[in-house]
């Protein structure tokens, strides 16, 4: 298991179902704490596409925030 804290450096980024697959848009690069807070502010549509990748790790952010 992972540890990680609220100053992790991370990519928050949307991933979008396009017609090729889809595209990666990064929303930010920053902290663990800047990311959530950016991400909380997002519509849920938006909130089902984002992601959050570490130096050695991709989680979804609703599997982040909903246990």
């Amino acid at each position: 298991m992972r540890s990680i804290h609220e100053g992790t450096t991370v990519r928050l980024y949307h991933l979008s179902d396009g017609p090729e697959g889809g595209a990666a848009e990064t929303l930010l690069y920053g902290t663990l704490a800047e990311a959530l807070a950016l991400a909380a502010q997002q519509s849920e549509d938006v909130q089902e596409g984002l992601f959050l990748a570490t130096d050695n790790d991709v989680i979804a952010y609703l599997d982040l925030v909903d246990p």
